[in-house]
């Protein structure tokens, strides 16, 4: 796999011209895009030269105060210096992942769930209700606002859900987004609860998200890894290409 062109097809087909969601708003503002899910707010793109970083990090930093906003830098992302221009407007840098990609043509991980395990692609309220248990089990925090964001998008296309269920009880959850037309599709928000981690549950997840992946035409599937998940990933075909570090606002400051 060539990193440096993988990445450089991520950039142009989903971040620089980022596919039409439900639910989501993005506005180009002098260089950024801006995006919004009604509750965050989130900037994956922009282009402007290395003299202006500290003007416009002063700029978005003042523009979004009392929201809360991620801008989300890739190691090979320029300009040089932009970090530290978001340093010195306020955002602070929440720790670094992994950005990993499986080539879906050459690979694709093996759907053998651990018994009693069965992933099902969920699409009613009782759904999203069992995956935002999940999240708020395994990641121990609580995010009301995501709850009205996956409910809204429950006909998108672009959206689909996935929860693990040992024996009719939600274990493990995730979602794949997809852009119709593109080569990526990406994995997001995929967690399972203590009590049923290292058992193979989340593999299973992976494995039937990628399956979905394959099955709707895309070639790659990504994913912006955590250190508890990264060798998960590795040990099933992905590979890493970059890192990411989000740079947040909090709305409380």
């Amino acid at each position: 796999m060539d990193a440096a062109e993988i990445l450089a097809r991520y950039d142009v087909e989903i971040r620089s011209a980022p596919p039409l969601a439900v639910g989501i708003e993005r506005v180009w503002v002098d260089g950024v895009w801006r995006g919004s899910d009604g509750d965050r707010s989130f900037i994956d793109w922009w282009e402007f030269p290395a003299q202006r970083a500290t003007e416009i990090a002063r700029r978005e930093a003042a523009f979004f105060a009392g929201r809360e906003l991620e801008w989300k830098v890739y190691s090979h992302d320029r300009p040089p210096g932009l970090e530290a221009a978001l340093a010195a407007a306020g955002f602070v840098g929440e720790a670094p992942e992994t950005f990993l990609v499986l080539d879906l043509e050459r690979s694709s991980p093996p759907y053998d769930p651990p018994a009693g395990i069965e992933v099902r692609d969920v699409r009613d309220k009782s759904g999203v209700v069992d995956l935002e248990a999940v999240s708020a089990a395994a990641f121990g925090r609580d995010e009301p606002w995501r709850f009205e964001a996956l409910m809204a998008r429950l006909d998108d296309p672009t959206q689909s859900l996935f929860v693990a269920y040992d024996a009719g009880r939600p274990v493990s959850s995730g979602r794949l987004e997809l852009a119709p037309g593109k080569a990526f599709a990406g994995l997001w928000g995929g967690g399972t609860v203590p009590a049923s981690r290292g058992r193979g549950v989340y593999r299973a997840l992976v494995a039937a998200r990628a399956a979905e992946a394959r099955r709707r035409g895309h070639r790659y599937l990504t994913v912006d890894a955590q250190e508890t998940s990264r060798p998960i990933l590795q040990r099933l075909g992905f590979q890493p290409l970059a890192t990411m570090r989000g740079w947040t606002l909090n709305a409380a400051e």
